[in-house]
């Protein structure tokens, strides 16, 4: 089973729109092991609704938490903690697309992070970048911890509107791999996640 992991430098910055990309261009299964926010919406259904093709399989969170707050917050609300000695990677031979939940530094529980989700599933991962104030100190400084575990970066890839000098200066920076882009689009529909397959189905 390949596994790649789908991070973001923030929250909000285009995860789950890659992640639908991605699992439909690789045809690959799709788990979002920690979901926050059930009351209101749910990643995994919005996924599943976007990818087409017949492969695919959606896979059930560890944990499915109602607030829309961090996962340790919002896992305290519900007199649980997220242990990740609980988190089990789903069966399947097929590529997985792991979504995580915010940045790499969103705490879990009182001492373990998203990252360490990471480590723990020894994923490859893929850095998903907006640009925005501040985006290239967000984006050099998730590198930069992503290297120091010695966790594989494929390479970033870019949502939302372009900046052309603030993403050569990450390139040039980081010398990490511009893996693709996805264009702001005014709705996303399967139409408009199945239209990137070519470009990312290499991946």
């Amino acid at each position: 089973m390949r596994k790649i992991f789908v991070t973001g430098i923030g929250t909000d910055v285009g995860k789950t729109v890659v992640s639908a990309v991605l699992t439909q261009a690789l045809k690959a299964d799709y788990w979002k092991p920690i979901q926050t926010g059930t009351e209101y919406d749910n990643d995994t259904e919005r996924v599943k609704k976007l990818v087409t093709n017949d492969t695919s399989i959606f896979h059930k969170e560890a944990y499915a938490l109602k607030a829309s707050v961090a996962p340790y917050a919002a896992a305290k609300a519900e007199n649980i903690r997220i242990d990740l000695e609980n988190i089990h990677l789903p069966e399947t031979s097929n590529t997985l697309i792991i979504e995580g939940a915010g940045g790499l530094f969103v705490p879990l529980n009182e001492k373990d992070f998203v990252i360490d989700l990471i480590t723990k599933f020894d994923a490859e991962t893929i850095l998903v970048v907006q640009n925005y104030l501040g985006s290239i100190n967000h984006t050099l400084l998730s590198i930069e911890a992503l290297k120091s575990r010695n966790i594989k970066l494929l390479g970033i890839i870019i949502s939302g509107v372009e900046n052309v000098l603030s993403e050569e200066s990450i390139l040039q920076q980081s010398g990490i791999k511009l893996l693709g882009r996805l264009h702001k689009e005014g709705s996303i529909t399967a139409e408009v996640i199945k239209k990137y397959e070519t470009e990312f189905s290499t991946i």
